[in-house]
């Protein structure tokens, strides 16, 4: 049940970011729980590796974000109806998805 909740958070945060960014683009909101699902699914495997291989190059914090982004431009070539428009745009939505996150797990 947790990580519904989980799928959830992230998709309003992504599906708010698309609509904040313009440099983001996602159809719908059942969109954004695709995108938030493939994150996830990408986060839970690429991404553990990626952070196993880069331990003590970067900081932890930094690197999230950087990380986070990267996972976004794959999830970008993978889905259609999600589109990035380069690095820097996934950067900015990795950030406000952090910020909405935070938010909204604290109202949660």
């Amino acid at each position: 049940m947790n990580i519904l909740v989980e799928i959830l958070i992230n998709s309003i945060a992504l599906f708010v970011g698309a609509k904040l960014l313009s440099g983001v683009e996602m159809k719908n909101f059942t969109q954004a729980v695709i995108v938030a699902v493939v994150v996830a699914v990408l986060n839970a495997t690429l991404g553990v590796a990626l952070k196993f291989v880069t331990l003590g190059l970067l900081s932890l914090g930094v690197f999230t974000f950087l990380l986070d982004a990267i996972l976004i431009q794959i999830a970008d070539y993978l889905l259609g109806g999600f589109k990035v428009k380069n690095f820097w745009w996934a950067l900015g939505l990795a950030l406000l998805v952090a910020v909405v996150n935070s938010i909204l797990k604290g109202i949660f």
